[in-house]
């Protein structure tokens, strides 16, 4: 296992760019910084007046981002002082999810103003200055690896991809009546994933256009990948593995070599919903957040329990984690 913890003694201070970083956000208000491998909470930031949607963590690990009500917050992860360094509240409803352009250089956010946006990063006042509007509650964005292409999933059961060079925007419809929960691309850019609220997900091959640049995406498979709504899917950074969560107290590993089942994670003893997901650098581990007000760290292998972070008092939504060997 491949996870180097933030040295206790430190409480985190100058050293989260060159470490573990584990990060969960719930319905209580509250965002936690875990030591890994021993389960120990070592930060704590108030999240006010709203419950955390979302969490990323900025590329050169010095920030983590938040997305909630009518709000997104910014907060040093170098620094003992939990309030956050930027808090823009310029957003009408919830925001949904967010994500950062590999250099840090902008932001993207989506949300129920039916928006994705994009922010510059490059001052301490993050401006929106790109917008992508659609007729429906947007759930979920991911940036593309080529850092050009945002592909979108909404409550119509629309897919957008939006190119940020060339302004074009393409969509498809999956699954007619099926909304879009979250969308997911492999880091080769070889497959994108949707999982929506009938349980379903499914999966394309990816590709470039040559003459336009524009993406093609062509139909791999579906599957039934739970009894419930499915929440969140996420590839491993090894592109040979994919995990959907679930509100049926699941979640599943899928292998991308034929999109067959490996593994499904449940734990008899609580768990209830499992609403978000993240693998280890070696694609080894799985950590989730759950409803229980627990995250979880698995082995995928065994499919055990390896550590929980226990902490939170009302549901875990979101979390984020990088370790010492991811770039």
């Amino acid at each position: 296992m491949t996870i180097v913890d933030i040295d206790e003694s430190t409480n985190g201070s100058n050293c989260a760019e060159n470490k573990a970083i584990l990060a969960t956000g719930g319905y209580d208000h509250t965002i936690k910084l875990w030591q890994a491998h021993t389960g120990i909470c070592y930060w704590t930031a108030q999240h006010p007046d709203s419950q955390v949607n979302a969490l990323s963590i900025t590329p050169d690990r010095r920030h983590i981002a938040s997305a909630g009500y009518q709000h997104i917050r910014l907060y040093d992860l170098n620094s003992n002082n939990s309030n956050p360094v930027v808090n823009y509240d310029g957003v009408s409803k919830n925001v949904t999810s967010l994500g950062f352009q590999v250099d840090g250089k902008w932001m993207y956010t989506t949300g129920e103003d039916c928006s994705c946006r994009i922010w510059d990063l490059r001052n301490r006042k993050i401006t929106c200055h790109r917008r992508f509007d659609t007729t429906s509650v947007i759930n979920y964005a991911v940036l593309h690896p080529n850092q050009t292409d945002i592909i979108m999933g909404d409550d119509s059961g629309m897919i957008h991809t939006w190119n940020l060079k060339t302004d074009r925007n393409e969509q498809l419809l999956p699954e007619p009546e099926a909304t879009i929960q979250c969308v997911a691309i492999d880091p080769s850019g070889t497959y994108l994933a949707a999982v929506n609220n009938a349980g379903r997900c499914h999966v394309w091959n990816l590709s470039t256009n040559a003459p336009n640049g524009t993406l093609e995406l062509k139909p791999k498979h579906q599957i039934t990948a739970h009894l419930r709504q499915a929440l969140r899917c996420k590839f491993s950074p090894d592109s040979s593995l994919l995990v959907t969560t679930s509100a049926d107290q699941t979640a599943s590993i899928w292998k991308t070599e034929d999109f067959s089942l490996y593994r499904q994670l449940k734990y008899d003893g609580g768990q209830r919903w499992v609403w978000d997901a993240s693998f280890t650098n070696d694609s080894q581990y799985l950590v989730t957040a759950s409803s229980d007000g627990l995250a979880r760290l698995w082995n995928i292998e065994t499919g055990a329990v390896e550590q929980e972070y226990s902490g939170h008092t009302k549901a875990v939504t979101a979390l984020a984690f990088v370790d010492h060997t991811a770039n």
